[in-house]
């Protein structure tokens, strides 16, 4: 037989393309349109409506960037069409759609004239139902969103801001009409695509692959070209027997899970967002009308909450919906933050936020964690995850690393404190698949865990405002459900998933530690002030709950509940993984910076009206300490007056500027470097030979791709010169504190640092102001230490990491830059260095060879990136950055010095002799007390949320000095967690805990 495939495959597309799927649609017909401009901001359905429409047609442009256009639809069905057999009449729209991904340009959502919403419009999923019978009257809400992808090319855009995006419309209207669908032609497409995409999939020589081909040129024959709707059964039936053969037993499983990841802001403002939102949820309940087995899995309870808000008829319709099971809350938390950056109580509320919601709303508690997107995942995680009360963990940004593959895609994955999460990683590569042969043939193929298990997961649906799973997906999916050559899919949830790979693979491999994502590394660093919004955002919340409940329990003061949960609302929503990590739009950025001055206005307020409470208003200095250490004499967790805290001097010598106290001694050069830095106690030299410690170094940052997350490893191969300082100058503002002023300038920018040296301090503290004015360049701030170090800690949510610096291996070589939180740590056995921050968090940590060819350790900060996409004023303007560098430092000096940094006292004029007793004491350092609260429910008890911050094994006495009656161990979500895991005994005001390293504990305190 003559091999004629290559022929035979030609007449095939070339029938799809221009015979069946032009026959889809039998008949159009025009409709008459009419338009009105919103002209700013969107308004509501009940507002848009009373507006005066003008006449518009197809082929005129409309929409200026990020504006709304309502569309007014009217028409009527011919009544002939109602009697045509096996064909349903819809509204087709195209305003303007690229073939581009879904989600990154215009959308529409469709309304009755009632307000009742329809569907969504969308690039991929164009068609509005018609109820028969009916006249057609629609109004179409249309978001004339830019596309600021440009392909993901990177290219700078002004059209990330509606200041410099231009008013000029941006779309053409290229279709809006009413057409008649046929069912036949249509399912004979479907039919077409799943069996060319099969064919595609399969081994030349394959018997089935020839099979497919002969039945599709065999349909293809059936069919008569000018009247393909009379024929199109035909085409079918010659169809039928290559769609019933079965798939083989051994088969791979899949799970398919309808899915949309909505980003909760990025190349678009979070207004955007919840249209987003609704619109997906409009079109899920659409398509869940005919397809009672499919289950559509939605993440992010504030995306649900702005449902509430600002759809609550479409919010109610979703509630009914969850309740049938076709809608399945999954992730339980607030939103699908980052990981990396958040605080330890911080990333503990996403799931309290998230889960109370979910509770509160649909009575019904996620335990699946759902994280897809995120930038690398916390080695804190699986402890938080579980102590939240959930079960599983699914992901797929790590199919992204640039450089070494995960060896597993089912596992289970073990956090800092030994605690294991069972985990998947879909081997579909996606998140927004489509149900094609060639998705589901590579998850077959990816699939490691291939002979020991067989079941993965995939997650169906155009994100990102595409419109979420369609009708098309569906189609694939059930004619994927047992078919030859392709694995076996089923229309499934993401619980009936978890518990079917948990039953098949009962002793999974073991991922121990963070599951660092090796791409995305710039993302630790950009949009320093947004970064710096978050931290500084978590430690005032952290003390406005800590003196509110503790006026409550002392004064009977009214505690802040709702205050307190819109704050924490806003914080949580801006740890999403676009916004925290600094890779969205300029709009986003802005509006983060507005939200977190707004935070800071209220929490500072509330922080001040509660020490007023508690201490009065008088005369007397008072200094409230929030931190868990003692600072100064002023105890943890409570207030009084500060001691005296020593002498330190400032003298020239030849070498330079020299500071001393009597714990250090630093020499400072005419370029403001540190020559030398003492540990006077041991007398070791910190700097090493020849070298420079202070030492602010640029580079140019052009990464290959994906600007704001990315910073490629060869950035150090482009170093940029600093040049000198223009001035270095001594001051002593304070009998106990001297200090060194220096000022420099590299091409358009800045930087005034003012290095300083207190009586009795053990750590050098430097303070910076930038104005920082380049473009595509990085800062760095370098530390080489002379130590001997083969790793380094780096403190984490609840504790600290463990990471090699040498290169042995290529996941050593790709981990060049990584996260920390206040304090990173390096050292030999007995001496070791910390550097700690209040705003930053990507640093390297390497091993260099100084002039006598020992090994140091170098420590350097990122401080400030200027990526040009998708935001090209990113980091422009002023910054104030704080480190302090501690010699002679342990690990639980590390701590403490993170705390200092971060917490510092607040001076308050109170009535005379104040003090604030603390309302816990602990004994023991390393256990540290991270949260004090009054309960959620509102019933006044109170929450302290402590951990093991050493990486040892700690037995401690948390005393309370209030009264209570009992003292229970909880979850995070302050639930009763059953026999408990830390408590081994109690004593009228007194609980003995026994800790195992970074154990996370919350207690209860039931008060009368």
């Amino acid at each position: 037989m003559h091999d004629d495939s290559a022929l035979v495959l030609l007449t095939i597309d070339r029938f799809v393309r221009e015979r069946l799927i032009p026959a889809i649609h039998r008949e159009r017909m025009p409709l008459v349109i009419t338009r009105w401009e919103a002209p700013g901001e969107p308004v509501p359905f009940s507002e848009a409506v009373t507006q005066r429409f003008e006449p518009f047609e197809v082929g005129r442009p409309w929409g200026k960037p990020w504006g709304t256009t309502w569309f007014h639809v009217t028409g009527h069905v011919p009544a002939w069409w109602q009697s045509v057999a096996e064909c349903r009449t819809e509204v087709v729209i195209d305003l303007g759609f690229t073939p581009a991904t879904p989600g990154f340009q215009a959308e529409g959502l469709a309304y009755l004239p009632d307000g009742t919403i329809v569907k969504a419009v969308e690039p991929r999923n164009q068609a509005v139902p018609v109820s028969q019978g009916s006249p057609v009257d629609l109004f179409i809400e249309a978001a004339s969103n830019p596309d600021v992808t440009a392909g993901f090319t990177f290219v700078p855009t002004t059209q990330g801001d509606p200041a410099t995006a231009g008013t000029e419309p941006i779309y053409t209207l290229m279709r809006m009409d009413l057409a008649l669908l046929d069912d036949t032609v249509w399912n004979l497409a479907q039919d077409v695509a799943v069996l060319r995409g099969l064919f595609a999939e399969l081994p030349a020589g394959s018997s089935r692959k020839a099979q497919i081909l002969r039945a599709l040129e065999r349909a293809v024959d059936a069919t008569d070209p000018s009247d393909l709707a009379s024929t199109a059964s035909d085409a079918r039936d010659a169809l039928a027997d290559v769609l019933a053969r079965p798939a083989a037993a051994s088969a791979h499983q899949i799970h398919a899970v309808g899915h949309a990841h909505i980003d909760s802001a990025w190349l678009w403002p979070v207004r955007e967002t919840v249209r987003k939102v609704a619109r997906t949820f409009a079109n899920v309940l659409e398509l869940s009308e005919g397809n009672p087995d499919f289950v559509y899995a939605a993440s992010s309870a504030q995306q649900y909450a702005w449902l509430k808000q600002h759809y609550p008829d479409l919010f109610a319709r979703v509630a009914a919906a969850i309740t049938a099971g076709q809608i399945v809350p999954v992730g339980g938390m607030w939103v699908e933050s980052d990981t990396n950056m958040p605080g330890g109580d911080a990333l503990a509320r996403q799931f309290v936020a998230g889960k109370q919601f979910f509770l509160r709303e649909f009575g019904l508690e996620p335990l699946e964690v759902w994280l897809p997107d995120s930038f690398g995942y916390s080695a804190a995680l699986p402890q938080i995850v579980a102590q939240a009360g959930s079960r599983w963990f699914l992901t797929q940004k790590s199919s992204w690393n640039d450089t070494n593959l995960m060896p597993h895609h089912t596992f289970c994955w073990e956090g800092i404190d030994g605690t294991r999460i069972f985990t998947h990683f879909p081997p579909v590569d996606t998140y927004n698949s489509e149900l094609s042969a060639v998705e589901l043939a590579r998850a077959e193929r990816n699939f490691a865990e291939k002979g020991a298990a067989n079941t993965s997961l995939v997650p169906f649906g155009w994100g990102d405002g595409g419109g979420g799973p369609t009708r098309e997906m569906i189609a694939a999916a059930r004619r994927f459900a047992d078919l030859e050559g392709s694995p076996v899919v089923r229309l499934s949830s993401p619980r009936q998933f978890f518990e079917q790979a948990e039953a098949e693979y009962g002793d999974p491999p073991v991922w121990s530690g963070e599951l660092y994502l090796e791409f995305h590394r710039g993302s630790f660093t950009s949009q320093a002030r947004t970064k710096r919004g978050n931290r500084q955002s978590e430690h005032l919340l952290r003390e406005a709950e800590l003196w509110a409940a503790t006026a409550a329990v002392r004064k009977g003061s009214a505690y802040p509940y709702d205050r307190l949960a819109q704050v924490w609302q806003t914080v949580l929503l801006q740890q999403f993984h676009d916004i925290l990590p600094g890779t969205s739009i300029a709009w986003v950025h802005r509006e983060a910076e507005h939200n977190y001055a707004a935070v800071a206005e209220t929490l500072n307020a509330l922080i001040t009206s509660a020490a007023h409470e508690i201490c009065g208003t008088g005369d007397e200095t008072v200094h409230l300490n929030a931190g868990p250490y003692e600072q100064d004499g002023v105890p943890g967790l409570g207030g009084g007056t500060t001691g005296h805290s020593g002498a330190a001097s400032i003298a020239h010598t030849d070498a330079g500027i020299e500071m001393a106290n009597e714990h250090l001694r630093v020499v400072i050069d005419q370029n403001g470097e540190f020559v030398s830095l003492v540990h006077l106690a041991t007398g070791r030299e910190l700097v090493p030979q020849a070298a420079r410690g202070n030492q602010l170094q640029l580079f140019h940052d052009v990464p290959n791709q994906w600007d704001a997350w990315d910073l490629d490893a060869d950035y150090g191969q482009r170093p940029v010169d600093v040049g000198q300082a223009e001035w270095v100058a001594e001051f002593a503002d304070e009998p106990d504190l001297v200090g060194v002023r220096v000022r420099r300038r590299f091409g358009d920018s800045t930087v005034t640092e003012e290095i300083t040296l207190a009586g009795g301090a053990r750590s050098v503290q430097l303070s910076f102001v930038v104005d920082w004015h380049e473009r595509q360049k990085l800062l760095k701030l370098a530390f080489p230490f002379d130590l001997a170090a083969d790793r380094a800690a780096s403190e984490i949510q609840f504790g600290h990491l463990y990471r090699p610096i040498h290169t042995n291996t290529s996941w050593d070589v790709a981990r060049f830059e990584t996260v920390a939180h206040r304090w990173v740590h390096v050292g030999e056995p007995g001496f070791g260095a910390a550097v700690a921050n209040d705003s930053t968090y990507g640093h390297d940590i390497s091993r260099i060879r100084d002039t006598t060819g020992h090994t140091s350790t170098q420590v350097r900060l990122s401080l400030l990136r200027a990526p040009i996409y998708p935001d090209p004023e990113s980091d422009q303007g002023e910054h104030r950055l704080r480190v302090s560098v501690l010699p002679g430092a342990s690990i639980a000096d590390a701590v403490a010095e993170g705390y200092r940094m971060n917490l510092p006292l607040r001076r308050f004029l109170a009535v005379a002799n104040s003090t604030v007793e603390p309302l816990f004491t602990v004994d023991d350092p390393a256990v540290v007390i991270e949260a004090v609260k009054l309960a959620e429910d509102r019933s006044g008890d109170v929450i302290v949320r402590l951990y093991e911050a050493h990486g040892t094994r700690a037995r401690a006495q948390i005393v309370r000095t209030f009264d209570a009656h009992e003292t229970v161990e909880t979850d995070l979500l302050e639930r009763v967690a059953g026999e408990p895991r830390a408590v081994i005994g109690a004593d009228g005001r007194r609980v003995d805990l026994e800790l195992r390293p970074f154990q996370l504990v919350t207690l209860r305190y039931r008060r009368a």
